[in-house]
């Protein structure tokens, strides 16, 4: 059976280029918004351009060289540049991680981005069903379970606490009696003085970072404010483990 070259699979015209380009560029902002609203470092216009750009780029490898589609030796391949696109939006997601502590945020950020990226090549594909639906599950993913999610992440039990305390202060003694008190088990302890360069200065406060696991985590809170008021805390910093 002889294959007959058909151009008009390699054209596109301009109204639908442009319904494709804005329809990218309404789903990417749909996500966003709610990366926007959380206060996250990829917000509305970051995954606005991620899914536009996505969308320009299937767009490219599709119709951009249709010009050469009808020479013998050149084989067109429209997924070529597409493929580039899922391997190479890590580099975008990875900036939006962060490690303090015991805590990693930006995860969920990053895969917003990965996958506002997938919609944006859906949509340039003309593939609109499928965009249309994996917007709709990406935005209930992040708005409704969202709260679901934060009744699991109460069930987190392990935080990092910073104290700075007065040096030569029973402070110490009487954290680590009140945390017991409060179910709040101390896994790693490390204590450093907060003028690091200046050994044998007997004045600045020293620094206790602790690890600790909690028995109880609805007493967390309170067990905080009890800590703050022992005599000779000076300030307390915590953070726990969250995605």
């Amino acid at each position: 059976m002889e294959l007959t070259f058909n151009p008009e699979v390699w054209q596109i015209s301009y109204t639908e280029m442009t319904i494709r380009l804005v329809l990218a560029l309404v789903l990417g902002g749909l996500i966003g918004l709610e990366r926007e609203l959380g206060g996250h470092s990829a917000g509305f216009r970051t995954h606005i351009l991620v899914c536009l750009g996505s969308s320009i780029i299937v767009l490219l490898s599709m119709y951009g060289f249709s010009e050469f589609a009808a020479e013998p030796n050149v084989r067109m391949d429209p997924a070529r540049l597409a493929a580039q696109v899922i391997s190479g939006i890590g580099f975008l997601g990875a900036g939006t991680i962060l490690r303090t502590g015991l805590t990693i945020s930006g995860l969920t950020t990053a895969a917003s981005l990965w996958v506002v990226a997938s919609i944006g090549l859906a949509v340039g594909a003309g593939f609109y069903y499928g965009a249309a639906i994996g917007t709709l599950l990406v935005v209930i993913s992040l708005f409704l379970l969202n709260k679901v999610e934060k009744v699991f992440s109460r069930a987190k039990k392990h935080h990092e606490i910073l104290f700075k305390i007065h040096r030569g202060s029973a402070g110490l003694n009487q954290i680590v009696v009140k945390m017991k008190s409060f179910g709040i088990q101390i896994d790693k302890l490390v204590i450093e003085s907060e003028d690091a360069s200046d050994s044998s200065n007997n004045t600045s406060p020293l620094l206790i970072r602790m690890h600790v696991k909690l028995k109880k985590t609805k007493r967390f809170e309170e067990a905080l404010m009890a800590l703050s008021s022992i005599e000779g805390v000076l300030g307390l910093e915590t953070a726990g483990d969250s995605l």
